[in-house]
């Protein structure tokens, strides 16, 4: 698998493990002779190979990863690993061979070998759902800081550690990038990690190798149905996470029949979070003041235990997003008493999450906000969110994903009709797909839901803001939808530099309004 320079986060200081130790360990076939070598790392991508690294070569979209075996010698790895006819492509460069039926089902273990995940003390807390999954891991590292933890994070957005951050290109690393990045917090001391974990990550062994201490679920929505089959399908993926070889305790939220469901199927044991008066649950959120820019509430639980605070961000979700972090650390063996002491030392939660409901605009003129929110459930809450405090109108800025799920489509036109004065259509990573069509699905969908509602078609998204802030005055809100943290707009295939932070900011600054 061909790739750029990683900047992936590593261990400074590998330590080498024996190579024949790794072959006798999980019983691969060797071909050529590995005598004493050792090895330091572990990718999946030539371009990401450093000296004395093993190289995975595993079959890809265009072409199987063993062809580049010899990019990888060259890099400096000193053996392969792939199935048999990876072996057959890769015996040209010369380099001794692994072999395994599933190169990539043994990557994980392979990868906690190498970097001794499980000797690595971090407490590990895992969180996945459709939607908020960025937003509790932020939330669990901010919390965590508070109470002097030195904390780590990998999510949609960004690889962090302290103060030390990569841009992510994955909801979740591949597990090699994973291992090696727990390994370098093990380095400086971590002492608690959130990882962010899609269900393409379960289903594509990207957190093979693993035992969380804590997982979280949020909810399960509308999305990836380009992936999955179903929704039983899509939640079956999730449940995974809910298994002894996966996870030692679980939160969920049992708002839905989903979480409900989970609860009854999970196979480790599990304390429950609600937002609603009419479910029964260990844990209880009840949200107070939501404004512009924070979100009160009280949190509830077993033997009168309570917490009352804020996030420094708008809706209610934001709130149940919070308990939930809070419930996980709970769980984790965290003192709640001492929880609510440092929040109530420094006026709340202290977490800033990049793209999600991210307010660009200054005092005056229209609120704006960039988010990342991409299906309709995201589409729905963060409307309604903005709407309780907008005394004007609210418009929306949105396009969808080309070559991803299309039966989402109408449905976020329709969400977006409904829940906005003013809808402007625009184009979001149309890759190979045509955009027109895209903007078409999404316009149909639209005036099928409400067919007087104002809408605007701009293809080019900065043209597409300056319509939407055109059409803005004081009291107005403007919500961007889809790109959040991201910095590329990709268009078949060429990932074309573009910020909407950035972008919406120049706007706003030509237009007369603070930013």
């Amino acid at each position: 698998m061909t790739g750029s320079p990683s900047t992936a986060l590593r261990p400074q200081h590998p330590n080498p493990r024996p190579l024949p130790a790794l072959a006798a360990t999980f019983e691969f076939e060797v071909r050529g002779d590995i005598g004493a070598l050792e090895v330091t790392g572990v990718v999946l991508s030539s371009g990401s190979v450093r000296p004395g690294d093993l190289y995975v070569g595993v079959p890809g979209r265009n072409a199987h990863g063993a062809r580049y075996a010899a990019a990888a010698r060259d890099a400096g790895a000193v053996a392969i690993l792939t199935d048999r006819a990876g072996a057959e492509l890769a015996a040209a460069a010369g380099l001794p061979i692994l072999v395994t039926p599933d190169a990539r089902a043994a990557l994980g273990d392979v990868a906690a070998w190498i970097h001794r995940t499980a000797e690595n003390p971090a407490t590990l807390f895992g969180v996945t759902g459709t939607n908020g999954k960025t937003s509790v891991v932020y939330l669990l590292y901010g919390i965590l800081r508070q109470l002097g933890v030195v904390a780590g994070l990998t999510s949609t957005a960004e690889r962090r550690i302290g103060d030390e951050a990569v841009t992510s290109s994955l909801t979740t690393p591949e597990a090699s990038e994973l291992h090696a990045l727990l390994a370098r917090m093990r380095e400086v001391d971590v002492r608690a990690v959130g990882v962010e974990v899609s269900a393409q990550a379960l289903s594509r062994h990207r957190v093979d190798g693993l035992v969380f201490d804590v997982v979280g679920f949020t909810n399960l929505t509308h999305d990836h149905l380009d992936d999955y089959a179903s929704m039983d399908e899509y939640f079956e993926a999730k449940r995974e996470l809910y298994q002894p070889e996966r996870s030692r305790r679980g939160v969920v939220t049992v708002d839905s029949e989903w979480g409900r469901r989970l609860v009854a199927e999970s196979r480790i044991p599990v304390t429950t979070l609600t937002t609603r008066p009419d479910v029964e649950a260990d844990w209880r959120l009840t949200v107070g003041e939501e404004s512009a820019t924070r979100t009160t509430f009280v949190l509830e639980g077993p033997e009168g235990r309570r917490l009352d605070s804020r996030v420094p961000l708008l809706g209610w979700y934001m709130a149940a997003n919070a308990a939930l972090a809070i419930v996980m650390l709970v769980e984790a063996g965290y003192d709640l008493d001492r929880i609510a002491q440092v929040l109530e030392r420094d006026g709340g939660i202290d977490a800033y999450i990049p793209g999600r409901a991210e307010r660009i605009s200054g005092e005056k003129g229209p609120l704006v906000y960039i988010d990342y929110g991409h299906s309709p459930d995201a589409f729905l809450q963060t409307l309604g969110a903005i709407r309780r405090f907008t005394t004007g109108r609210l418009i929306m800025l949105f396009g969808a994903d080309g070559d991803r799920d299309t039966t989402k489509r109408a449905e976020m036109g329709a969400i977006a009709a409904r829940g906005a004065d003013v809808v402007v259509i625009t184009d979001f990573h149309p890759r190979f797909e045509d955009p027109a069509a895209i903007r078409a699905a999404l316009i149909a969908g639209a005036k099928a839901a409400v067919p007087d509602r104002e809408i605007h078609e701009v293809a080019d998204p900065r043209e597409a803001f300056r319509t939407a802030l055109a059409l803005a005055g004081e009291g107005d809100a403007i919500l961007y939808a889809g790109p959040g943290h991201e910095e590329y707009h990709e268009v078949k295939g060429v990932k074309i530099p573009y910020s909407a932070r950035d972008d919406a900011r120049q706007a706003l600054r030509e237009a007369g309004w603070p930013a």
